[in-house]
């Protein structure tokens, strides 16, 4: 199956606020990222899904995580000559999505940075965002470029009920406030409304 669609994942405040100092300005959460790497991974047999991230995304991963495991990793860089071992190195969103177009990869995931995910909410191809809402609040000096509030619907996308979430992503997605080490979130997912 080629793709037809991207999906932004991303965890985010309500400003959306989802870095500081290229790392994530929250720790420990450990059933949030489980969450993304489950998501990220599910594919039907025979095939793998993608995650495309900008250059500071790939270097802000340990090392002995990159690549991420069991998904075709694309690294978007204006940098010709960097190598992400393990990784497809494009120049653009538009390269990525090229670079992803392939009979084994089964759904395309954007998951950051800032830059990346400004350029991926450009493309017609971008259709849904499945967002971890953050309630704690941090100081951050990295944003995701669309602010979904706590509204079912702004101009554009409307968030999806939580039977349509959990069918998506191909499981019982958690209810309600999670907490992590003193970190409240909410698990959301907003899709593009027809124009």
């Amino acid at each position: 199956m080629i793709p037809r669609e991207l999906t932004l994942i991303v965890a985010a405040t309500n400003k959306m606020g989802i870095g500081r100092a290229n790392t994530l300005p929250w720790i420990g959460l450990k059933k949030e990222m489980a969450y993304f790497a489950r998501v990220t991974k599910r594919a039907p047999p025979d095939t793998i899904n993608a995650v495309v991230m900008g250059r500071k995304s790939w270097e802000s991963i340990p090392p002995k995580y990159r690549p991420l495991k069991d998904r075709m990793n694309v690294v978007i860089t204006r940098n010709s000559r960097l190598t992400a071992e393990g990784s497809v190195v494009v120049g653009s969103v538009e390269g990525a999505t090229e670079a992803t177009k392939r009979p084994e990869v089964n759904k395309t995931f954007i998951i950051g940075g800032a830059e990346i995910y400004k350029a991926a909410l450009e493309r017609k191809e971008a259709r849904r965002i499945l967002l971890t809402r953050v309630l704690s609040d941090f100081d951050c000096d990295a944003f995701f470029p669309l602010h979904l509030d706590e509204s079912r619907k702004i101009e554009g996308w409307e968030r999806k009920s939580k039977e349509e979430h959990d069918r998506w992503v191909g499981e019982q997605v958690p209810e309600g406030v999670q907490e992590e080490n003193g970190t409240r979130y909410v698990f959301e997912m907003w899709e593009k409304t027809e124009s």
